[in-house]
């Protein structure tokens, strides 16, 4: 089936080899992927850029949706022209993207967005490089992923933060906050509130597919939840919450969803009061790993924490202990406030330590949900997590920048992280305008 959301590109890291890739011209030009990227080389018969052809077919386009294709490449020899298409990889292989770039002799990251003009299951990717000399283009990181936020993922038309401003149309916030939250894609929580899980699943999965949307999950159960916590509920036992993930996963069957995998639970495992509780954690993890790997559209990511709480090497132990390499990979950052940059460099040190652990390639995503203004206050200290003041809204959901995959909004903006901080009185997952508002102008 054509992947319609997450990365339209397969094997984009070149880890398979050139499986997926195609050369236009093996006379003129070969493919190789020796270990990191690909490297394509143009013999001297190739005079014209399209001489020398590579690419992938089978992408699926929509009229109408915008995308960002991304790469990393540099030439052997400085100056290399690289022409990138997307287009219909057919008579009258009408271009959606067409874009020449000049190549370094060191890696360069390329980012172009478009927006598609044809609706097609047939389309292509393409690089052509031809330039009548001998040249090698080395490619990596190859991604074209639905890029916009308003386009690419899906907006609850339920969420906490419409239900309130479709009652509250008099209140002088309720304009604000639909033009900042309700218009934005979140995640939507799926918890002990969740009546039928199966049901609920299915049938927001069921809307963000027929409008062409992907939605973005939060798997939030886990048995003995946040420890007790402002947040604590949950699965009664480890029974009841294997038979809830499983219902979870049914609900999202055979269609394209991102899923957020039970924020806090492996971060918390040192609080636990023995080591058989301990191990029970990670099983039951695990176990939710397991349940979203089988279903081949599901993007999951198990939680990781954020910079400042576990060390990069032992939060890489835990998610390797639960199944990362099954996954799509881990979050950072889930419902904190840490600066994006200061999130990118603790998910590269999670992921480097993973490739130490045997389970290289491993993605992560970050919550920007409320990290506009990083996690510092204006001494200099590090906010405390519930509720804090003078935090503002990051940059909505969108493809991720600094090698994480995606920018997310994951904590909900405007939800109450329990009855503290700014919020005393407001419980855990509350809808708060005053919170919202707080978070809209950064006070």
């Amino acid at each position: 089936m054509a992947a319609l959301y997450g990365d339209l590109v397969i094997n984009g890291t070149f880890a398979d080899g050139t499986t997926g890739w195609w050369s236009g011209n093996p006379a003129m030009v070969t493919l190789a992927a020796p270990g990191s990227g690909l490297e394509a080389t143009a013999t001297t018969d190739a005079v014209n850029l399209w001489d020398a052809p590579f690419g992938q077919d089978n992408v699926t386009l929509r009229s109408g949706c915008t995308y960002t294709l991304s790469f990393t490449a540099s030439a052997s020899q400085s100056g290399t022209a690289l022409r990138a298409q997307v287009g219909l990889g057919a008579d009258p292989w009408t271009a959606v993207l067409d874009k020449t770039v000049t190549l370094p002799a060191v890696d360069t990251h390329v980012v172009f967005s478009f927006t598609s003009t044809i609706d097609t299951t047939a389309g292509q990717v393409s690089f052509q490089f031809g330039q009548g000399t001998a040249v090698t283009v080395r490619l990596n990181d190859v991604r074209l992923t639905a890029s916009t936020a308003r386009e690419g993922f899906y907006v609850d038309p339920d969420s906490n933060a419409a239900r309130w401003a479709a009652v509250n149309g008099n209140d002088p916030r309720a304009a604000k906050i639909a033009q900042a939250l309700v218009r934005r894609p979140a995640a939507k929580w799926f918890g002990d509130w969740n009546k039928d899980v199966r049901a609920d699943v299915d049938a927001y999965v069921t809307a963000a597919a027929a409008v062409g949307r992907l939605p973005i999950l939060t798997a939030y159960n886990m048995f003995n939840r946040d420890n007790g916590g402002q947040s604590s509920g949950g699965a009664k036992s480890p029974e009841e919450y294997r038979a809830w993930v499983d219902a979870f996963a049914a609900g999202i069957g055979e269609r394209p969803a991102l899923v957020i995998v039970e924020p806090d639970s492996l971060s918390q495992i040192g609080s636990l009061p023995t080591e058989a509780s301990r191990a029970e954690r990670t099983q039951l993890v695990t176990y939710a790993a397991d349940a979203l790997a089988s279903r081949p559209l599901v993007r999951s990511y198990l939680d990781g924490g954020n910079a400042t709480w576990i060390r990069a090497d032992e939060m890489a132990a835990r998610l390797a202990a639960a199944g990362a390499a099954r996954t799509k990979g881990f979050a950072i950052g889930v419902a904190n406030y840490d600066s994006t940059d200061v999130s990118c460099t603790y998910g590269h040190q999670v992921a480097e330590s993973l490739a130490a652990l045997g389970a290289p390639g491993v993605r992560f995503v970050i919550d920007t949900s409320r990290n506009g203004n990083g996690a510092m206050d204006g001494n200099g200290q590090h906010v405390d997590y519930c509720n804090p003041g003078g935090r503002r809204l990051g940059v909505p959901s969108s493809i991720g920048v600094g090698g994480a995959e995606y920018l997310l909004w994951i904590k909900v903006p405007g939800d109450s992280d329990g009855m503290c901080g700014t919020a005393p009185d407001i419980p855990a997952g509350t809808f708060s305008p005053f919170l919202a508002e707080s978070l809209i102008d950064g006070r």
